[in-house]
């Protein structure tokens, strides 16, 4: 059987942090939680369950608070929790097999769990659930492999469980990223590919007219620099297409849009125009656009931009054009696809 560090990080979640660590009791040998400034009951509620609680002063980078709390672990592997997540009685069952068939010596070094209950959250995914790392082995032993040249392994294992662990946040932690990446950006930070993507899909799923503002300059600079057949380009694109449409800049509508759609297209973009002509009630102009959206470009950020959206906006189009038989046909397509 595997011993395991539980290590947290936190501020102000007194609301959600005893529902957290209820629901792992018994799965920890050692519970770490570093605080990183609450100014509410956080602290004395964590204490009730560990005498490991530590203040750690916030550098405004979580990599720096997650490794202080990696730190201080000393059993043979560490799961990464956050205090709005929550698992549920038959997941613990799950939890606690893999806890007994995992051991010191066994080479599986990252476990994998599904991250439930996203699209509720108007997240980013497109996804209810998905894989992401959560259990961690402390201590790697370097490998070699090959029974001629031979090399170290260096890719971890990693194994793929069924364990769901359900994201339940009080409140919404949007605005607070879209800020950081902003003050990365003002401070002349440089964003990983990785970052890069999680920014500009942020802007596009909840990005507010004040955000997209503060965000035009740096995706302007990738709309003049990056190749316009890369997915960061028609990503670019497409979001300051829908700044331009929400702040009512037609002349920058035109510039993006043509920019976007003289090379592939993406279905964001599409969407975008559909919303400009919907806006402007000229229903036959924004089927076009939808209908492109659905049928003739592929998505980069949001599934939904290919498929559900633009027939929802077809069949209110055909509705409003009176072509309630034509309305009727991609009413039926939608609900194929809502099944």
């Amino acid at each position: 059987m595997a011993t395991i560090s539980v290590c947290m990080i936190v501020k102000n979640e007194e609301k959600v942090l005893a529902r957290c660590l209820d629901s792992l009791k018994g799965l920890w040998e050692e519970l770490i939680i570093v605080d990183t400034g609450s100014t509410d009951g956080t602290k004395e509620i964590a204490k009730k369950y560990t005498d490991k609680v530590y203040d750690f002063t916030w550098t405004g980078n979580f990599s720096d608070a997650r490794n202080f709390s990696f730190s201080k672990a000393g059993c043979e592997y560490i799961y990464s929790a956050d205090a709005d997540e929550v698992l549920d009685e038959e997941n613990r069952e799950k939890f606690f097999l893999l806890k007994n068939a995992l051991s010191e010596e066994n080479e599986i070094e990252i476990v994998q769990m599904y991250y439930g209950n996203q699209l509720s959250q108007n997240s980013i995914y497109n996804f209810d659930k998905e894989y992401r790392p959560k259990l961690y082995k402390r201590l790697r032993k370097f490998m070699w492999q090959e029974p001629i040249h031979e090399a170290v392994r260096l890719e971890p294992v990693v194994y793929d469980s069924d364990i769901v662990i359900w994201h339940k946040p009080h409140g919404q932690h949007g605005a607070r990223d879209l800020s950081y990446f902003e003050k990365m950006i003002e401070t002349g930070g440089s964003l990983s590919e990785r970052i890069q993507d999680i920014y500009l899909r942020e802007l596009y799923f909840i990005g507010d007219k004040h955000n997209l503002e503060k965000g035009h300059d740096y995706l302007t600079a990738i709309s003049e620099t990056e190749n316009p057949e890369s997915d960061l380009f028609q990503k670019a694109v497409a979001i300051l297409c829908k700044e331009a449409r929400l702040l009512k800049k037609e002349s920058d509508i035109l510039k993006y849009s043509l920019k976007g759609v003289a090379s592939k297209g993406s279905s964001e973009l599409c969407m975008e125009l559909g919303h400009y002509f919907y806006d402007k009630q000229e229903w036959s102009e924004a089927v076009i656009w939808y209908y492109n959206a659905a049928y003739e470009t592929s998505c980069q950020m949001s599934l939904k931009a290919a498929t559900t959206e633009p027939l929802t906006q077809i069949v209110s189009c055909y509705e409003k054009l009176g072509m309630h038989e034509v309305a009727e046909e991609y009413r039926k397509q939608l609900k194929e696809l809502s099944e």
